[in-house]
């Protein structure tokens, strides 16, 4: 099925038939990534008395499943400034819009001091073609399959650098999605820094007048290499729940 879709005063068309999901599947097992020190998420059918929600037990006429995850620590998922302030904001209540133009590119993060791998600004400037995308999608190289089983806790994975979330931010980019953990170092002492730069976020007390409430970052995306760098056309697809992150599923069009 074919869409036609204005943006910028220009006609574009998609085939809706062909989404291309960079999501990570949610597993209750050793195949799901896990971050943040917690274990593997779970998904177990409820149990009450002698009776177990599961059709092959026998006592069930259907499969009725408790489900525990972190959105954080367990698959893609998508945050709003929520994520790092005292007061609640809610994904749910802020994000609005679903369909955005974004650019995806590739980056090998550099080595700096110790052991940190980061994307640094001059990395994203040499990739940025300023077309008035409003979201902007990292996928890190190498790029194994293995990414969306990784144990990511006490590694250091890599992470951006706050100038790149600086930058996006001045350039209009509303939405970053990257396929790592989070946007910011592991240990980081709180700073938060990227998290705080992109969201325009000075105080976590009370929010500055030109803090981003509808802005979001999405974190544990898998881009297969099938899917070239370039301007596509994003469906940022959250669950509703009322809290500072979601469960997501990211999925992208190419433009026709």
């Amino acid at each position: 099925m074919k869409a036609s879709i204005e943006y910028n005063q220009k006609h574009f068309k998609i085939d809706l038939s062909k989404a291309m999901d960079i999501s990570i599947t949610l597993q209750a097992n050793d195949n799901n990534p896990v971050a943040w020190y917690l274990s593997k998420p779970s998904i177990e059918p409820v149990v009450i008395g002698d009776w177990v929600g599961q059709v092959k037990q026998g006592k069930s006429a259907t499969n009725f499943n408790n489900i525990l995850v972190n959105p954080h620590a367990h698959t893609t998922h998508t945050e709003c400034l929520g994520h790092i302030t005292r007061e609640f904001y809610s994904l749910n209540d802020h994000l609005k819009e679903f369909f955005f133009y974004s650019q995806l590119v590739s980056v090998t993060p550099s080595f700096h001091h110790a052991d940190d791998q980061v994307i640094t600004l001059e990395q994203i400037q040499n990739l940025w073609q300023d077309k008035g995308q409003k979201a902007f999608i990292i996928r890190t190289l190498p790029n194994g399959i293995e990414k969306k089983g990784r144990k990511y806790s006490h590694t250091n994975p890599p992470y951006i650098d706050r100038e790149v979330a600086q930058f996006l931010k001045l350039k209009g980019v509303d939405h970053l999605l990257v396929d790592l953990p989070s946007v910011d170092k592991e240990i980081d002492n709180g700073a938060l820094l990227s998290h705080r730069a992109f969201w325009n976020v000075e105080d976590i007390d009370v929010l500055n007048s030109d803090a981003r409430l509808s802005a979001t970052i999405t974190e544990l995306i898998y881009v297969p290499d099938t899917i070239k760098d370039g301007f596509y056309f994003l469906n940022l697809q959250v669950a509703a729940i009322s809290n500072d992150a979601s469960l997501s599923r990211p999925v992208l069009f190419e433009i026709e």
